[in-house]
């Protein structure tokens, strides 16, 4: 291989091999032997690649120079890699050139692509099963049952419920997706966020017999942020601690400021939602906040979940730029802790709190 052409070949940003017509590799930059192994150079393709999609690929252009793609799949350790190879001859070298581009963040998006079009199928098939067989029963054997249809049509009310929660949550989502990489500009008051917070859900907490503990602290605390995506953050949150939390009869939030805070570096205000009821098993934590993720799918849906809710919390709070964490212990109830960047202008327009 001649100098120039192995310079060409190192300055490759992608891992990349030259074979030759003997099917030996004759030449590999580092991203390549980091890839498939260390020593390739002059040993045949066919015992470094293996797979049976990539050796046809690499035959066929051998044969008639005629220019093919395809995948190779690997593993780092972590996770499966997945790679589109194009090999090509090079002109006047009687060798090929073999490119390897790392797809696997495309393989990913299709597959959540393809396991959110399956999960948003299974939460519709049952509310929709559900009515198309109390329609049929309603204009066969029950027509005239009164008792009956007041019963199927109770719910059937509950299931149509359950769909149009389900789309509103789908809408939310997409909303506040599109919307992460767009900071907030509007001063807010988080006091008065959390105080609405509690009036729109003191019927909902007096009905489970649950009361709400607060300490917001004696200075309001102002931050850079939208008003209704928080809202909509702490109700959300409020709203799970009185579902799932209604045993333990009450729900703390609190406030605290930090002049440095550890999970951004920088002054910021945790808001704290406490309940003490059962808990959740630390084997769900990490995957709360995935689309459809429930730690029990049964009671989750008798009270109404869509399973959609701390997924759009997790992306409003990554568009301001802040953390969310879930602690809990079996028995001993649930704290979610959201942390916000909180910058306030001194005389100067320095930071301070």
């Amino acid at each position: 291989m001649s100098r120039a052409l192995s310079d060409t070949l190192a300055a490759v940003p992608l891992p990349a091999l030259l074979i030759d017509q003997d099917e030996r590799i004759v030449g590999a930059n580092e991203e390549a032997r980091a890839l498939v192994g260390r020593g390739v150079e002059g040993r045949n393709f066919i015992t470094m690649l293996r797979q049976p999609s990539v050796i046809d690929a690499v035959q066929a252009v051998l044969r008639d120079g005629k220019p093919r793609a395809t995948q190779y799949l690997a593993s780092d350790g972590a996770q499966d890699l997945t790679f589109r190879v194009t090999v090509r001859p090079v002109a006047d070298q009687r060798v090929i050139l073999l490119c390897f581009l790392d797809v696997t963040h495309l393989e990913q998006a299709g597959q959540m692509r393809r396991d959110f079009v399956a999960n948003v199928s299974h939460e519709l098939r049952t509310p929709l099963t559900a009515l198309m067989g109390f329609i049929e029963t309603l204009r066969g054997p029950a027509r005239d049952d009164v008792a009956a249809r007041e019963r199927f049509l109770d719910i059937m009310e509950g299931e149509a419920g359950r769909m149009n929660r389900l789309v509103g949550d789908l809408l939310s989502l997409s909303r506040v997706e599109g919307d992460e990489r767009v900071r907030p500009r509007d001063q807010v008051n988080l006091g008065e966020i959390l105080s609405s917070v509690l009036r729109t859900l003191k019927q909902l907490a007096g009905d489970a017999g649950v009361t709400f503990d607060e300490d917001f602290g004696a200075e309001p605390v102002v931050l850079t942020g939208d008003a209704d995506q928080l809202m909509q953050v702490f109700t959300n949150l409020v709203e799970n601690a009185i579902k799932y939390g209604a045993s333990g009869k009450r729900v703390t939030l609190r406030i605290e400021r930090s002049a440095r805070d550890p999970a951004l570096r920088a002054p910021a205000v945790r808001v704290h939602v406490i309940d003490y009821g059962p808990g959740i098993d630390a084997v769900h934590l990490p995957r709360l906040t995935e689309r459809f993720y429930r730690a029990d799918s049964h009671r989750s849906r008798a009270l109404g979940g869509t399973g959609l809710g701390l997924a759009i919390v997790k992306h409003i709070i990554n568009r301001h730029r802040g953390r969310l964490k879930i602690e809990s212990e079996l028995g001993q109830g649930t704290q979610f802790t959201v942390v916000l960047p909180l910058q306030i202008s001194g005389p100067r327009g320095e930071s301070q709190l």
